[in-house]
């Protein structure tokens, strides 16, 4: 049987003798083309899509992201959007104003405005409203840039995720991540530009459409982290298979992939080199960013991580070694915020309390963190789930049995940012007096998006491909604005 390095030199053989000078005068301008192009691709890590230059029209104000979502839509009600007047008409019936046209995933009838459950008190020198669920995170008031009128069309968890996330409620849309890395890359060649990290039971309800690349080449989708065993999956090599063993074979399908390339010109055999070549840098480069136990004991206090275990708390930390080390876009995702509740027993749900508990730490830790290392200046964190909740208890099966938990809410919302050029200290938008709709100054999710957009340096009209017949945006073929107010 002919060894590894006999293969090897066989298939290069047989290439120069199948080079005739009729093959390789044609097939050196596509060659070099192919080269130049694999070299783009392969590059896609550190460096923008080349004819994305016109959309870098701002100086960017922040470098890269750090994007918390909430899965489940946690209830804004219970955190940062205090409503006095919701606690006096605790328990009576709602409005008919508001429920007239309304469509709700599970009321039914006239249901009962429901009080915060928990009690809030003002912080910091902006006097920022924050229940006492979240008291570590209550201290970085003055750092926080709060939207409390955030909109979306969608109220049911699915597309209101997608929305969020690709700024389409339907499959097939780059996320903002995928957007963000095309347009801006990497500063380390040796990890993904967007990498996602999980945490807390079920996987997202769409799954890996939150954060793939739709009609982008798909070299710019996230690449999803495990925090238990490789923290990528099949990034180690074989037993038996050395590192110079895998830079043959990658060598040897490199070569019949760029001949495949010249032949049919298919763009996704440029992405796959520049995949292969990516995960064998990351064979070196994932495992010493992804192992936190060598972090100081007092980083491990302060985050409240438990290394080799599964948490929120790790990954927040993971997400700072990550962005350290020049990823782009990190995506964080916290499931269990779907707190519907089941009986009046069970104030919204006891695990609303506990999901409270898992991410008040280690989100201050992380905006600590990044401030002590003169990070947060230049780094935007997001906050966020995908729609709200609403001023009224649900009512499920009528007046006999009365839900204790709030319905989806998609009229406001409340998201907020830190660092990256965002103004600190500042709430923008007020919703009604029961929390229910924008008094002033709606967002909707694609002026959020375009807002984010510009913190990076980027025009969101500009930041465009043409596909099926649109110029397709992360913003959408609707008009968005930047909300400008939130801009330091």
């Amino acid at each position: 049987m002919p060894s590894h390095s006999d293969i090897v030199t066989n298939f290069r053989q047989r290439t120069l003798e199948a080079m005739t000078r009729r093959r390789f005068l044609s097939g050196s301008a596509l060659g070099l083309g192919s080269m130049w192009l694999a070299s783009q691709s392969a590059s896609a890590s550190q460096q923008s899509s080349p004819e994305l230059s016109s959309a870098s029209v701002y100086p960017p104000r922040a470098k890269r992201v750090i994007f918390i979502h909430l899965e489940g839509a946690p209830s804004q009600l219970e955190l940062f959007d205090f409503k006095p007047e919701l606690q006096r008409y605790d328990g009576q019936e709602c409005p008919a104003e508001l429920l007239e046209g309304q469509r709700f995933a599970f009321i039914r009838g006239v249901p009962r405005l429901l009080g915060p459950q928990y009690k809030f008190q003002q912080h910091g020198q902006s006097g920022a409203w924050v229940s006492d669920r979240l008291p570590h995170m209550a201290k970085h008031v003055d750092d926080i840039c709060f939207v409390k009128t955030v909109q979306t069309d969608q109220f049911n968890h699915a597309p209101a995720q997608l929305m969020v996330h690709s700024g389409q409620p339907r499959l097939g849309y780059p996320s903002m991540g995928s957007w963000v890395t095309w347009g801006l890359g990497s500063d380390n060649s040796n990890l993904p530009g967007f990498m996602v990290l999980l945490s807390g039971g079920r996987f997202p309800r769409v799954g890996q459409a939150l954060w793939g690349a739709g009609f982008l080449p798909s070299v710019y989708q996230g690449i999803q982290c495990r925090s238990e065993g490789d923290p990528i999956l099949d990034i180690a090599n074989p037993d038996q298979v050395s590192r110079s063993q895998r830079r043959e074979m990658l060598d040897v399908l490199n070569g019949l992939n760029d001949l495949s390339y010249d032949r049919y010109r298919d763009p996704e055999t440029l992405t796959r080199i520049s995949q292969y070549e990516m995960a064998f840098r990351m064979q070196m480069a994932v495992p010493e960013v992804m192992d936190i136990s060598h972090e100081p004991q007092h980083v491990h206090e302060l985050y409240g991580t438990q290394p080799g275990r599964e948490s929120f708390a790790n990954n927040c930390l993971l997400a700072r070694r990550l962005v350290e080390q020049g990823v782009r876009f990190v995506q964080l995702f916290d499931w269990g915020w779907d707190s519907h509740g089941s009986n009046e027993s069970e104030a919204l749900n006891i695990g609303f309390a506990d999901k409270c508990k898992q991410i008040d730490q280690p989100i201050a830790a992380l905006l600590t963190d990044l401030k002590q290392r003169g990070m947060l200046e230049d780094t935007l964190v997001i906050w966020g789930g995908e729609f709200g909740r609403t001023s009224m208890q649900e009512n499920r099966g009528g007046a006999n049995m009365r839900f204790i938990g709030r319905d989806h809410n998609p009229h406001a919302f409340t998201m907020w940012m830190a660092g990256g050029g965002t103004r600190p200290g500042i709430t923008y938008g007020e919703t009604d007096a029961l929390g229910y709709r924008p008094a002033e100054n709606p967002v909707q999710v694609r002026d959020f998006h375009a807002t984010v957009l510009r913190l990076l340096g980027l025009e969101h009209n500009r930041l465009a491909v043409d596909f099926q017949g649109l110029k397709q945006k992360l913003t959408g073929v609707k008009p968005a604005r930047v909300v400008e107010e939130l801009l330091a």
